[in-house]
């Protein structure tokens, strides 16, 4: 019960974070799919950087098990297909529909029921996926850190600060996009682009 009460918890500061860092927009997603807008790209990275450090914490305090899924390169690449197909379709991910659907945005119902209609599909076809598709690069249960022979923080400390270190360079790159927008919009041309 008290994981049903955590994750509905967790669910719901997820939901209120996508909604006020204004995600579930359609052009915000539109605008990332382009490389156009990086709002998206920086809200889950940022969420990445936090969800990746805080589940080692709290695994090497002992109060959290890793769950680790195999690394199954068939599944992998025809689920990432799909996805990308919907997401780039539609316009909305799955959490973003759902949220999206929360606003009153009654368009992302069709990826709701998309996301229905697959799972039914993939349940009802998961007996011949698992003979194939699911075999295909099956490489078992494995992490970074494994694959390496180190110790996990070894590879989270530089990760995240790679991650940090390229949200910098994000926000910069997108006050420089703005700032020369801004100046072709006024006709103002300064050398250099600086």
């Amino acid at each position: 019960m008290t994981d049903l009460v955590y994750g509905l918890i967790t669910g719901i500061l997820f939901g209120f974070f996508l909604q006020k860092g204004r995600v579930l927009r359609y052009d915000k997603q539109l605008g990332a799919l382009r490389f156009q807008d990086f709002t998206i790209i920086k809200f889950m990275l940022s969420h990445i950087i936090v969800a990746m450090v805080g589940v080692y914490f709290l695994y090497d305090l002992g109060l959290v098990k890793l769950s680790i899924k195999a690394t199954i390169l068939g599944g992998v690449v025809v689920g990432g297909l799909l996805f990308g197909l919907g997401w780039g379709m539609l316009g909305y991910c799955p959490g973003t529909s759902l949220g999206a659907l929360g606003e009153g945005r009654w368009d992302a119902i069709w990826g709701i029921m998309g996301m229905l209609v697959g799972a039914g599909l993939f349940a009802e076809m998961y007996p011949l996926l698992k003979a194939t598709v699911l075999t295909w690069g099956n490489y078992g249960k494995l992490t970074i850190p494994q694959v390496l022979g180190v110790n996990h923080w070894l590879v989270v400390i530089p990760v995240a600060a790679a991650a940090a270190v390229f949200l910098v360079w994000l926000e910069r790159f997108e006050a420089r996009a703005a700032r020369m927008r801004t100046e072709a919009a006024e006709g103002v041309h300064t050398p250099g682009g600086k």
